[in-house]
């Protein structure tokens, strides 16, 4: 067998970070799957990679605007046939920038809606096309609370979360019938990334008191997603530390 792909497939992290993204891709490497793991800039993505393989799994790294639509049919078709059957397709692009909506301008919020909206339409619908064809797998959508409600100084981020939980909910009612599993999961809470270690000391500081997610948690909850029996299917999974208030 050909030792960049693997039997069990692909398991594809669109937006993989260094913390949850990364922790994700790691989750199914574990698995069998080939971890395939895509940022804007590769270089950032080869300390996640590394880490994978020094695991024992199989990972590669792909830079790639996922707004623009000739660079996510040409990804997915690459990935396809080098890697193996895209079977999960994490989304996970954040795009969680505050501005009051006095001096947010239109093109800052549109950027952030193709960040957050835009790209996870066009990531999703390539990798649903070859999904429906084999009649199976699954597609996960990394939301926030901000796509259920809008909170003061955050209406472009809403905005585009809240889209993005309406194109879950409309392609899990229209892929499920045909063997696609699509689910969006809340992630409610500061994450222990160094965004928050740096610029939240006093929130990261909850850590010891489990009061922030671990990356690893997050990720056990995307596997344990994708392994439902479809009789029994979640679509909104909300994560969050037991201390957090909502």
């Amino acid at each position: 067998m050909d030792p960049s792909t693997s039997p069990r497939g692909v398991a594809l992290v669109v937006g993989a970070g260094d913390a949850t993204g990364s922790a994700i891709g790691a989750r199914f490497a574990r698995e069998g799957y080939v971890a395939c793991l895509t940022r804007r800039s590769a270089d950032k993505l080869e300390p996640a990679v590394e880490r994978i393989r020094k695991a024992g799994g199989q990972a590669f790294g792909y830079g790639s605007d996922a707004r623009k639509e000739e660079d996510v049919v040409a990804l997915i078709d690459q990935i396809e046939k080098e890697r193996g059957a895209i079977e999960v397709m994490v989304f996970n692009i954040g795009a969680n920038v505050p501005s009051s909506i006095l001096e947010e301008t239109g093109r800052k919020y549109m950027k952030i809606w193709e960040m957050a909206a835009f790209s996870a339409f066009l990531n999703a619908r390539e990798v649903a096309r070859r999904m429906v064809a084999r009649g199976r797998g699954t597609i996960l959508f990394t939301g926030a609370t901000a796509g259920i409600r809008g909170s003061a100084n955050f209406a472009a981020f809403a905005g585009a979360k809240h889209s993005l939980r309406a194109l879950a909910q409309s392609m899990a009612r229209e892929l499920g019938p045909r063997g696609i599993h699509v689910a969006h999961i809340v992630v409610d809470g500061a994450i222990d990334t160094e965004f928050i270690r740096s610029n939240f000391p006093e929130r990261y500081a909850l850590k010891a008191q489990d009061g922030i997610l671990n990356p690893e948690h997050i990720a056990e909850n995307y596997w344990y997603l994708h392994t439902q029996p479809r009789d029994a299917w979640t679509f909104e999974m909300d994560l969050r530390p037991y201390m957090e208030t909502w």
